[in-house]
């Protein structure tokens, strides 16, 4: 347990699995080193956790229903502008910037839903339909995930059977070696977001990549053992590991690092550089030495499994950052001066194969230095120039995304806007769109060159802020341009004249700063005082409000630096708007959580997922139960037990309340219909929200429940939580009073002991009244307890009191002595399924109300 915090701190959720299997196979090794545990046994159950792990993983990538695709799986669509003249600018000028032909169609990664269809149509916006390249693109995803994981398996067998083959070891190896070559060759030739350099590019990085790789061969001379590997194999295993090495290690510290499919080569790489190791050296038993192939084969494994997760689920092609260049420096190096070390230190010369090996080295080293020092020789020249064609990408992309054509009459005001001669700010196409920020393909484009830029100096600094706007969309076309114009003039007003601020969605737009967080948080506080001020129509005055999404840009890719914004976005508008909120990580597994629930939510009911439990509730006076309440759980077999204060909220926010309550209410009725079939008189409790409570027609169907179980209507108890009666009181003592007429007893839960409440009990027609364990104890400023001034007003009213939550005998005890006449609490009963409470109530000679 005092572990659990710090790894849940250090290690995301999504990659806990691989960092426990990695600290296994790190202690499995230490053991093995010990001679604590033979060596066979640590590179078989090393490469078979492995193996299981990333084979469990590509196995659900292979498998992957439809419904579960990510928005990269989903199928392409063909962008058709409806309207006529729509349809003739979309030929003229489509969005992918070039003229329209049968053979070019644009696409997007995502299909509309049908109410987006509808509404594009309505509106004369493009309607996607679906092309059907998309079922061979899902076909080559699952032939991926397939290969990938017949390769890993064929990787965790190898490492598995070696230890039992008495001869034939290294042919084995061999072997298992080019069948997971092979599979997962054919496997990455599918991936999705594979990078295709030109062949300049390629041969600059096999100059560049030769000197380090002919350093680790010569490394690899050095180390192999020369009494059991014959000069020519020896050789050839040095060239091959020298090769692997340095291919894995270029790809894992290149410029598309980051990219999925990357990262799956460079684990493909690695494990092929386990497997030659395990070929290569001594048998297992024969001593300690083939340990060393453990570490690259279970991470190159996991990292096959985690590139090929995220390159599945990537929604467009990493853009290219810098390259790590000084580990593919150091590292080869470092690893060439230590095997030099122990070759010397143990008594050997250099023989003619290593100094052949370290003279070849050389000559791709000065090629290197020739071609940087070429690179070098005018950066004045080469910066301006990029700075330049960087400012003009921005200018033509945002332009394009806002609506001006790029050869147009409008200008730009190098802030991803554009400008008309009179002066107004051209927010038509941002006005017709209300994709979610960063959807569109222009403005994202923009965002990410602009995060580059900044992302490519020596040390970055800078921040993205994603604004959007709430308080818009109820207002016609043309007030809401207007409304989105003044906001980014407001904008400009406070951001530096450096900054950029693009369009982002149909309601906001982004800000991008070279200013460093803590200023950029002050920026983003500025921006909330300039934009909430009332917006002046014609003829009226709106108010909006503003959610603010802060993320850094501090080595981060574009890509990634977006989606943390995003979700800093998300979280602004989740408590409560007109605030800035600034990213961290567990701000993400938060919203990760949210986003979960918000995608399983639907459907609950109907898979029966959804369950009650039910907690009693005694009389304090003899401790004897009159009653229960039902609470509901959501047993869901992806995200586990849910309770009520997490999936209320988003019940809420899907629309989904009723729904769920009308289950607990009719469960809760049937369950009561069978305690009430023997000689038990007890009565359930169920909570109503306000906003389900104050429907027209709930007492009716209310009635209709318990007379279908044929339950007693003072047997059901209905509780609404007095926070939120306030906002419909009225309303709300008509249906409680409608409820009383029917026979059905009602409750009000989570009181209050203020002014306001006290003065608003009196209106209600309850029977019973909760209050929580801050009501029983005693007051910091020595007064009585608030419960006695509880319990002297329900007297008067002739309302019964129920204290709730109860923890300790104390509290009981405190209760009682007040006047309580019910109470509930794990100190007297903890909630339990139906079977458990009924076994509870056995206990018992008898219960009654």
């Amino acid at each position: 347990m005092l572990l659990a915090y710090p790894f849940r701190l250090l290690v995301p959720r999504r990659a806990a699995p691989e960092a426990a299997v990695s600290a296994a196979v790190a202690l499995l090794v230490l053991a093995g080193a010990a001679d604590l545990v033979p060596t066979s046994v640590v590179i078989a159950l090393a490469g078979g956790a492995g193996a299981t792990l990333a084979g469990v993983r590509l196995s659900r990538l292979a498998t992957r229903r439809p419904a579960e695709a990510s928005p990269a799986e989903l199928p392409p669509t063909e962008v058709t502008p409806t309207d006529p003249s729509t349809a003739e600018a979309w030929r003229a000028d489509p969005p992918s910037g070039g003229p329209a032909t049968a053979d070019s169609a644009a696409t997007v990664p995502s299909a509309p839903t049908p109410s987006a269809a509808r509404a594009g149509a309505a509106d004369g916006l493009p309607v996607a339909r679906p092309v059907g390249r998309a079922a061979r693109r899902r076909a080559a995803r699952r032939a991926a995930g397939v290969l990938l994981d017949a390769a890993v398996v064929a990787a965790g067998l190898t490492a598995a059977v070696l230890p039992l083959a008495d001869t034939g070891h290294r042919a084995a190896a061999l072997i298992g070696f080019l069948v997971s070559a092979a599979l997962s060759a054919a496997g990455l030739r599918r991936l999705p977001g594979r990078t295709r350099p030109s062949a300049r590019l390629r041969l600059r990085h096999l100059v560049e990549a030769t000197g380090p790789a002919v350093g680790l061969a010569l490394a690899a001379w050095l180390l192999l053992p020369r009494d059991v590997l014959p000069a020519p194999t020896r050789l050839v295993a040095a060239l091959g590991l020298g090769g692997l090495g340095m291919a894995a290690l270029s790809a894992l510290t290149g410029p598309h690092r980051r990219s999925g499919a990357v990262i799956c080569r460079g684990g493909v790489l690695l494990t092929l550089v386990g497997l030659a190791l395990l070929a290569t050296l001594p048998p297992a038993p024969a001593g300690r030495a083939a340990l060393v192939a453990v570490p690259p084969l279970v991470l190159g494994m996991l990292l096959t499994a985690f590139g090929a997760r995220d390159a599945m689920d990537a929604v467009a092609v990493e853009a290219a950052g810098r390259p790590a260049a000084w580990p593919r420096s150091v590292l080869p190096a470092a690893l060439l001066l230590l095997a030099a070390g122990l070759h010397l230190g143990a008594g050997r010369s250099p023989d003619r194969m290593s100094v052949l090996l370290a003279v070849a080295a050389v000559p791709p080293l000065v090629l290197r230095e020739l071609l940087r020092s070429g690179d070098a020789a005018t950066p004045d020249r080469r910066a301006a120039h990029r700075r330049r064609a960087g400012r003009a990408v921005r200018h033509r992309r945002a332009t394009r995304w806002l609506g001006a054509p790029d050869d147009g009459p409008a200008t730009s005001n190098g802030a991803g806007s554009t400008w008309s001669p009179d002066g107004e700010v051209s927010w038509s196409a941002l006005s017709s769109r209300s994709a979610p920020a960063g959807a569109g393909p222009g403005n994202r484009a923009a965002l990410l060159d602009a995060l580059a830029a900044i992302g490519d100096v020596p040390a970055p600094a800078g921040a993205l802020l994603l604004v959007d706007l709430h308080g818009a969309d109820g207002i016609g076309p043309a007030a809401r341009e207007d409304v989105l114009a003044e906001a980014v003039i407001r904008a400009r007003a406070v951001v530096a004249p450096g900054d950029l601020v693009t369009g982002c969605a149909g309601t906001g737009f982004a800000v991008v700063t070279a200013a460093g967080p803590v200023l950029a948080y002050a920026l983003g506080t500025r921006l909330l005082t300039a934009l909430t001020p009332s917006y002046r129509l014609a003829g009226s005055v709106l108010r909006v409000q503003a959610s603010i999404g802060l993320a850094e840009v501090s080595g981060a890719g574009p890509a990634d630096v977006l989606r943390q914004a995003e979700l800093a976005r998300r979280r602004a508008v989740q408590l409560g708007r007109d605030r800035v909120e600034w990213y961290d990580a567990f701000l993400e597994e938060q919203l990760v959580r949210r986003l979960d629930l918000e995608r399983e939510l639907p459907g609950a009911v109907a898979r029966g997922e959804l369950d009650l439990v039910y907690q009693p509730v005694l009389d304090l006076a003899g401790r004897q139960p009159v009653g229960a309440e039902a609470l509901l759980r959501w047993r869901s077999p992806v995200l586990g037990t849910v309770l009520p204060a997490e999936l209320l909220p988003v019940a809420e926010d899907l629309d989904l309340v009723g729904e769920l309550e009308w289950w607990v209410l009719d469960r809760a009725c049937r369950q009561l219909a069978d305690w009430s079939a023997g000689t038990r008189e007890l009565w359930m409790a169920v909570n109503v929200t306000t906003r389900e409570l104050t429907t027209p027609d709930f007492v009716q169907r209310a009635a209709a429940v318990l007379a279908a179980y044929g339950v007693s209507p003072e047997r059901l108890v209905v509780e609404v939580a007095e926070p939120r009666v306030a906002a419909d009181l009225s309303t709300v003592v008509a249906r409680l009073a409608g409820l009383r007429s029917l026979g059905v007893r009602t409750a009000l839960d989570d009181f209050r002991a203020e002014h306001a409440s006290l003065a608003q009990l009196r209106r209600l027609p309850i029977d019973l009244l909760k209050v929580g364990p801050e009501l029983v104890g005693a007051r910091p400023d020595g007064q009585p307890p608030l419960i006695d001034v509880v319990v002297n007003v329900g007297e008067r009213l002739g309302v019964e009191i129920v204290a709730e939550e109860l923890e300790s005998p104390g509290q009981v005890e405190g209760a009682h002595r007040a006047g309580c006449r019910y109470g509930q609490g794990f100190a007297l009963a903890r909630p339990a399924t139906a079977e458990r409470v009924e076994a509870y109530f056995e206990e018992f000679p008898s219960t009654s109300r």
